[in-house]
């Protein structure tokens, strides 16, 4: 069997309380969903995966134990709110969600085109926006969402107003459902991910990457802004 087919070793839960946890990770077949899927099961917690990609993710599904693996269109909200209910079928229940799915785009305001200025808002903010409204009536108390969005909420530059505004759109929806759910003991974590080195910009689905200072490593990343508070610890919650 080649290593890549080979299941990780589990590491020890270290009292974050993931261990055992029921985990749907959304966007499993991209960078930062994948190190976080790798990361939950390896702490041992039980995931389910979604993913584009379906040759990718019927990898990474056996590299976390032939966990159960579904392949979504982000375009198919209705797809994309039902992924929730699919889990708690696979895994008998849900205790945790992580969403990382995303696009980039780059180029002033007048030359994006409106097809692309579409793509951008599906994918970042309604797919994922459907994703965590089909998930919240099935979470109970103590449960948990991570969603991605990126710094660029923080400090949005010239050259990527439509992709900016996708993530701020879905980082003030999170800011409005974390005081909603706060009542009922569900946490809501939005994740400003930072520019990560990873490629993600070189996959822009309109213009090109500006000159980009070094990205951040991945794994350390994830592991501390993503998994560490999604687990229970300290975070940024909604």
């Amino acid at each position: 069997m080649s290593d890549a087919r080979r299941e990780e070793p589990r590491l020890p839960d270290d009292g974050a309380g993931i261990a055992g946890a029921r985990v749907l990770v959304v966007g499993a077949t991209g960078e930062i969903g994948g190190l976080a899927a790798r990361s939950l099961h390896r702490r041992g917690a039980a995931v389910a995966l979604a993913g584009r990609d379906a040759r990718r993710l019927a990898e990474r599904s056996r590299r976390s134990g032939a966990c159960p693996h579904r392949v979504f269109d982000a375009y198919d909200l209705d797809g994309c709110e039902g992924l929730a209910a699919w889990a708690v079928r696979s895994l008998g229940g849900l205790d945790r969600v992580v969403v990382a799915v995303g696009v980039a785009g780059f180029g002033s305001a007048e030359h994006v085109g409106e097809a692309a200025a579409e793509h951008l808002m599906t994918v970042n903010a309604l797919a994922p926006m459907a994703v965590v409204r089909g998930a919240l009536p099935l979470l109970e108390a103590g449960g948990a969402v991570a969603v991605v969005t990126g710094a660029v909420v923080d400090a949005p530059p010239r050259g990527m107003a439509d992709y900016a505004a996708a993530k701020a759109a879905l980082a003030t929806w999170l800011g409005v459902v974390g005081r909603e759910q706060r009542t009922r003991g569900v946490r809501v974590l939005d994740v400003r991910m930072p520019h990560l080195d990873g490629g993600f910009a070189a996959r822009a689905v309109t213009g090109s990457a500006p000159a980009l200072p070094p990205g951040a490593d991945p794994v350390a990343t994830v592991e501390r802004l993503l998994v560490a508070p999604l687990a229970g610890a300290a975070g940024r919650e909604r």
